[in-house]
């Protein structure tokens, strides 16, 4: 319970963090790579100006799609956010590298233990590659990938990470998260509307209420905040005169976060807004309506860093010199286990029509989540249901459902007409099904086995995760090399010189959630993460007195570590 407590309010806090520095960065030209940025936010579908929403007001995220390329058919892998962020993280589909359960590193279900998922030996965090190539990666903050990350995937993420912290002309990849959009923040803000409840569209899917009115406009409102922290962001990048040559990605990690639609894996679930600032305003005011799934981000960015994408990767890139030679026919995505609750569905969407197959059509589409019931929105229907009084449309929600679904989403867009037994559609639902089976085929899909025996075969049919090995360290001509005898594993270190400590430095932040997270402070002293070098086979110097720190890691793994000085070992253990 305390572990879920200290997730939640962690969640209410977590804004843009803009920290104080005394000096600008420089912008990283000499080294020849372009700086990237992605600006993050939560449960959000397209509901901005720039989409055509002609409520809510995003000036800032309105002018970077006036000077960048809009994506009209960008999709997630998942409607919830975990599932989704492993995929973004790893460019691999999360049902086939056993991260699709949503969570795995938290108490929820009764029936499983807590665990990191055990992805394949050849899978990293892709930022580890861009490490590799001399980039500086920073996350600001959440990670949420249902795996702990190894150390050598930031050089920060922490609430004061920043690109700022990075030494002057070394490239950057650095990742914000904004969180004011996230379903907590349909019950957790009480600031006022900036919306007017009476003209917010309500979907069918939704009774038109009061209270559904209030729950749009709060989720509008938020949409709203979020702009305006995009716009601080922006401000600061032009203040370090790095606006014009850095490559800035805004997008949502699923869609949007009302009841019926987070978690789901259909258009309201998985469709997001995707725009892409290329240096200069390059393509400025473009439209793109290929298709674009979320676990093609990490190639995409290896592209446009012109590092090489490893072939494992399932994602393709849609920019850059390894750009794709053809475009994503379809995209695919899954929902499993949500909190304590299973459900097994998949979908394929072609630029008109989506598909679902139901796995386990006797469980109706709804889930009494817990979370979830502390929505206001979520209160009323259920009382509604209850009560006799839910109209036919939402009452739909609490039915079970037909093995397949097939929705004509152009001209059904809230996908309530199932077209899988129209014998006119048969067409249609043979390619799509047969583009289902065949995707399951290629890229596997681990839910086809309980998740209590998919964790046993993770750790290797014992009670607890494996432990990575003990890093081996060897002398050599110069220094020293490092090796781990456990295949896939991630070796970061650190080198505390002879004399110095090894406490990290402080940064000093400042943000709009500071004051909650401090205690009423506007500001304050926060330990920046200690930086791991990445690796990567090169000679270690050293010189008598130095400390080497080594920490090796297989993600999902137990990490291992070691404190090496003057030719001996002085510390060797496995962490939890």
């Amino acid at each position: 319970m305390k572990r879920i407590f200290v997730i939640v309010l962690s969640l209410l806090t977590w804004a843009v963090i803009k920290p104080v520095m005394g000096q600008k960065s420089t912008d990283g030209k000499a080294s020849g790579k372009p700086n990237i940025i992605w600006i993050t936010c939560e449960d959000i579908s397209p509901y901005i100006g720039a989409y055509g929403d002609k409520l809510v007001k995003t000036p800032n995220i309105d002018q970077l799609a006036k000077e960048g390329i809009r994506y009209t058919r960008a999709y997630t892998t998942a409607g919830v956010c975990a599932p989704s962020r492993s995929a973004i993280i790893t460019g691999m589909y999360q049902t086939s590298i056993g991260s699709q359960h949503m969570r795995t590193n938290v108490a929820n279900s009764q029936t499983v233990p807590i665990y990191s998922a055990v992805v394949p030996e050849y899978v990293k965090c892709f930022p580890e590659y861009l490490r590799k190539a001399g980039y500086y990666a920073t996350n600001n903050e959440k990670q949420d990938y249902q795996f702990e990350a190894p150390v050598t995937v930031w050089d920060e993420s922490s609430p004061a990470a920043t690109f700022r912290n990075r030494p002057d002309g070394k490239p950057f990849f650095a990742v914000f998260n904004f969180m004011i959009t996230h379903e907590s923040q349909l019950f957790g803000r009480k600031d006022s509307l900036l919306v007017d409840v009476n003209e917010v569209n309500v979907p069918p899917i939704y009774q038109d209420t009061k209270i559904v009115r209030q729950g749009i406009a709060r989720m509008l409102t938020n949409i709203e905040r979020m702009d305006s922290q995009v716009g601080e962001l922006i401000r600061m990048l032009k203040e370090d005169g790095l606006y014009d040559n850095t490559i800035i990605f805004f997008y949502s990690d699923h869609g949007g976060s009302l009841p019926w639609t987070k978690r789901e894996v259909l258009e309201r679930g998985t469709h997001i807004p995707l725009i892409v600032r290329m240096p200069g305003a390059a393509n400025a005011g473009t439209v793109n309506n290929d298709l674009i799934s979320a676990v093609d981000f990490a190639p995409t960015v290896l592209s446009l860093a012109g590092i090489p994408i490893p072939k494992y990767m399932q994602g393709q890139a849609f920019l850059g010199k390894q750009k794709a030679a053809k475009a994503r026919q379809y995209v695919f995505a899954g929902r499993d286990r949500m909190d304590s609750h299973y459900d097994r569905v998949r979908m394929v969407r072609d630029k008109r029509y989506r598909y679902l197959y139901n796995y386990m059509p006797e469980k109706p589409y709804y889930q009494p989540l817990r979370y979830r019931m502390s929505i206001p929105m979520m209160q009323e229907i259920i009382t509604l249901r209850d009560q006799g009084k839910l109209d036919s449309i939402p009452m739909n929600w609490f039915k079970t459902k037909p093995v397949e679904e097939l929705y004509d989403v152009e001209n059904d867009p809230y996908e309530l007409n199932n077209l899988a037994g129209d014998p006119k559609f048969t067409k249609k639902l043979t390619e799509l099904r047969n583009a289902f089976q065949t995707w399951t085929k290629q890229v596997g899909d681990m839910a086809a086995i309980p998740e209590r025996e998919m964790i046993s075969q993770m750790w290797n049919g014992k009670d607890e995760p494996p432990v990575t090995a003990t890093p081996e360290v060897a002398t050599t001509a110069g220094g020293v090399k490092l090796a781990c005898p456990t295949k896939g594993a991630s070796i970061g270190y650190r080198i505390v010189k002879a004399g110095t400590a090894q406490a990290p430095e402080m940064h000093t932040v400042q943000s709009w959630d500071f004051i909650i997270m401090r205690g009423g402070k506007t500001g304050g002293k926060v330990p920046a993460e200690p930086v791991w070098q990445v690796y990567d086979g090169e000679v270690i110097p050293l010189v008598k007195g130095d400390t080497l720190l080594i920490n090796a890691m297989r993600i999902g793994y137990k990490a291992a570590t070691l404190e090496y000085k003057d030719g001996q070992v002085l510390v060797s253990k496995s962490t939890p």
